[in-house]
């Protein structure tokens, strides 16, 4: 489901420019950027921040936070550095060529909120550009290494947001519950009205809440052709609509 832009993507506040190793930006970042709870979040840590979209859609959104963003590729901290420092907000954002493993147990902070949008990848073959594989695929970050680390790097009240694919969503609550994890809202993520869903929003919190919140978003109603609901997530940042 995740659409490639080919062009550096144009939003009201920032140009995404992605190099040929690192992710490429796509539907499932802007999703996660636009779709994540931003409430009281003083100090945010982006996990696996690729191009640095996510950091940047959620220093627009919340202009009192301090944004921490990992990665384990120095072609895509490269990349986001730029895209940060051409931005608004490169004072507020910091990003740091690191593994989210390595960052979590030397990191002297707490975080309200934590973002990812992880490599998902597990049997298909390895990309040859050795940085697209360690962007892609969970060959250095499991889902279990993430959730741990994520319970590392988040406060008691602290929340995390992931997107991921729906078919392993079963995965994903599991790794969420052993590391004391509980779901708070998921949203099932449709491309158009009549075909599967491919991804789930996830947001999870340290603390024990009421029922989860479960609902459904629809991209776009045909090919191009936004849905209403994706229209108002997202119309803060789109040049373009």
């Amino acid at each position: 489901m995740n659409f490639i832009e080919k062009r550096p993507f144009q939003f009201k506040q920032f140009t995404i420019h992605h190099n040929r190793c690192a992710m490429k930006v796509g539907t499932d970042g802007v999703l996660l950027g636009t779709w994540t709870n931003i409430e009281n979040a003083r100090r945010i840590i982006d996990i696996g921040t690729g191009t640095g979209l996510i950091a940047l859609m959620l220093a627009q959104r919340c202009p009192q936070a301090a944004i921490s963003s990992v990665d384990i590729c120095e072609n895509a901290v490269s990349q986001a550095k730029e895209n940060v420092q051409n931005s608004p907000f490169s004072q507020k954002i910091d990003i740091e060529h690191s593994s989210v493993q390595d960052f979590a147990e030397r990191n002297a902070h707490v975080f309200d909120l934590a973002v990812s949008n992880p490599p998902f990848f597990a049997n298909s073959l390895p990309s040859p550009i050795r940085e697209r594989t360690l962007a892609r695929h969970t060959e250095t970050l499991s889902l279990s290494s993430l959730f741990i680390s994520a319970a590392q790097l988040l406060s008691a009240e602290g929340r995390f947001s992931i997107i991921y694919p729906i078919d392993q969503l079963h995965e994903v609550l599991h790794c969420a519950a052993s590391q004391g994890f509980f779901l708070l809202r998921q949203t099932t993520v449709f491309p158009t009205p009549h075909v599967r869903p491919k991804r789930v929003l996830l947001e999870f919190s340290k603390k024990t809440h009421c029922t989860p919140i479960y609902n459904t978003l629809v991209v776009e109603t045909e090919r191009h052709h936004y849905s209403d609901n994706f229209r108002a997530l997202a119309k803060d940042f789109y040049l373009k609509f």
